[in-house]
């Protein structure tokens, strides 16, 4: 058994979509939450690494994908890009959401179909990320690999902090992030933004 992480590849695209649906429910499996199986990774993994590749790092288990880290130097930036770029074509392939729905899928739908990009900004951090790992790449430290891969490529850019957001239904996953040493910056209902300083 070989297990490494290495830089993205587009032809990693299939699998991002893959993990990013098989992780998307705190964590677990989310395919019975959405009719497209390409939707959660249309809005939560491949645009990142579209735009910003030199961010995205895959995990490898005996040859196949099975987690990953990606992100965005630049949050608003980044948001702004989604607007104007990335989510024209996709509000011709999905529909608008029920006004009134709250779960996940139209969340996602909400967000593509926008008529104003409202960027995200938490500041001093202005960098955020997303980390999935499918359970056969779970265990051996390969998370915080991930992160610290991460987290070099953003000090070679020279980015001082970033940022991410947590489900507090996840408690698996917020605690890891503060073992690894992440701090609340804020409190939601949803959960928590938690953020880390990588430069001073």
């Amino acid at each position: 058994m070989t297990v490494h992480i290495r830089p993205y590849h587009p032809s990693d695209i299939p699998h991002l979509y893959e993990i990013c649906l098989k992780t998307g429910d705190n964590g677990q499996d989310a395919s019975h939450l959405f009719e497209s199986p390409y939707l959660i990774g249309d809005y939560y993994a491949v645009p990142y690494a579209i735009y910003e590749p030199e961010l995205t790092f895959v995990l490898v288990k005996d040859g196949r994908p099975v987690g990953y880290v990606l992100g965005a130097s630049n949050t608003p930036v980044f948001e702004q890009w989604m607007f104007d770029e990335w989510f024209p074509p996709l509000r011709e392939k999905y529909p608008q959401a029920d006004p009134n729905a709250v779960d996940m899928r139209s969340h996602i739908l909400k967000s593509i179909h926008k008529t104003v990009c409202e960027p995200d900004n938490v500041p001093g951090y202005p960098a955020h990320l997303h980390i999935d790992i499918l359970p056969e790449g779970q265990g051996g430290g390969w998370g915080l690999k991930l992160m610290e891969r991460f987290w070099d490529q953003l000090r070679s850019m020279e980015v001082p902090a970033v940022h991410l957001g947590v489900s507090k239904a996840n408690a698996n996953a917020v605690g890891f992030y503060k073992h690894i040493g992440y701090h609340v910056i804020t409190e939601h209902q949803w959960g928590y933004m938690l953020g880390k300083r990588l430069i001073g």
